[in-house]
């Protein structure tokens, strides 16, 4: 057995993650589809989401749960690694399909196919095939909803929210997916960064006016890596792939929106400095998957769950459709559905940001900051 075999199968039977700081009770989250848990599913609209039937949830759950993957989220590893139960969606609470008590541990807010911006916004740009409505106000509307239950008083309320981690995102992906996807030129596309990027850091404003303490905003993935903007944009120029297989342009957009945010981010931290405002980096994070998929026990760029193309992905044939299989071992795959990840892609994704440098501060020093914040305060 080599030694990446025995990793894999010590990781399938032992816990990845240990408690990597108890003082955090509860975690509040805000995002689309790489974070939902089942806000869309519980939505009173209750559409017909391709995630929401099998294949998906069969790894981990072996049933579908509302989650855009084979199995667990980067969400659920960081609630797993702070020893916090999985976070559940907001709407299941509100709606009566959980229990009220389900908020003690925080809650979820983020949406499948949800936009940092308005869908107005987009249709001013005609951009008309914005999936959902619920932009990050909404998304933010429903915290504040839930923060009134949560509390009586403003005081009652910091007091509760400063042991609570918040999970900012990822959002604003789909705000540049829905016009790429009907091949809006990038130039186009680069034009949004500033109002996402401001509807990111509004949010933020707000959270800790609130009494957010420790707020953890993720950036964009590798887009070029991902088999579905490998499809759309498949060309017989070489020149447009990087010498693992992935589109330069790209790659090279997500880069650019994530320096911006990092900027933003690094700018709320001197408006701010009694809260900890952390760069997640999911870009770097996932991008040695890409670049070295054996070393990890991956294929290669190729989707699990799809059906033909050069990279088993076809927009009119989605995982969950009937008719349409996914791979024997999602675990040797990144790329579950052409647009979401696996499980294991997501769980060493996670681990990279919990255990390693793609926290910036790291993830581990979150304790003792937030013991040095309660001491200057």
């Amino acid at each position: 057995m080599t030694l990446l075999s025995l990793f894999l199968v010590i990781a399938a039977s032992t816990p990845l993650f240990t408690a990597a700081c108890p003082s955090y009770s509860s975690i509040f989250s805000f995002g689309d589809s790489l974070a939902d848990t089942g806000n869309l599913y519980c939505s009173s609209s209750k559409p017909s989401n391709h995630c929401f039937f099998p294949p998906y949830g069969q790894t981990y759950f072996h049933h579908p749960s509302s989650r855009c993957s084979d199995g667990r989220l980067i969400i659920d590893f960081i609630a797993e690694s702070l020893g916090i139960p999985m976070v559940k969606p907001y709407l299941g609470i509100k709606n009566g399909v959980l229990e009220d008590s389900a908020a003690k541990d925080g809650a979820n807010f983020a949406v499948i196919g949800a936009t940092a911006l308005e869908v107005s916004y987009f249709e001013e740009r005609d951009v008309h095939n914005v999936a959902t409505n619920y932009s990050l106000t909404v998304q933010m509307n429903w915290f504040k909803e839930l923060l009134s239950a949560l509390c009586n008083s403003s005081e009652s309320c910091h007091d509760t929210l400063k042991n609570s981690l918040f999970l900012v995102g990822e959002i604003g992906g789909n705000d540049f997916n829905y016009p790429l996807f009907i091949r809006k030129s990038i130039e186009e596309v680069k034009t949004y960064v500033p109002d996402v990027i401001n509807a990111i850091t509004s949010s933020i404003n707000e959270l800790i006016d609130l009494g957010a303490h420790t707020l953890l905003v993720p950036g964009n993935f590798p887009l070029g890596c991902n088999a579905i903007y490998l499809t759309i944009y498949e060309t017989n120029d070489s020149n447009q792939y990087d010498s693992f297989g992935c589109l330069k342009w790209l790659n090279e957009f997500a880069k650019f929106y994530n320096q911006k945010l990092q900027y933003a981010i690094h700018k709320l931290g001197e408006i701010h400095p009694h809260a900890n405002i952390i760069y997640g980096d999911y870009y770097n994070a996932a991008l040695p998957l890409y670049h070295y998929p054996s070393k990890f026990g991956f294929l290669g760029l190729r989707t699990c769950c799809g059906m033909g193309g050069s990279y088993n992905y076809n927009i009119s044939e989605p995982c969950g459709k009937p008719g349409v299989i996914s791979c024997d071992d999602p675990s040797q795959y990144i790329g579950w559905d052409g647009i979401h990840l696996t499980e294991t892609a997501y769980r060493l994704i996670a681990d990279g940001i919990i255990n390693g440098p793609y926290f910036l501060p790291q993830f581990s020093n979150l304790c003792s900051m937030n013991l040095a914040m309660d001491r200057d305060m």
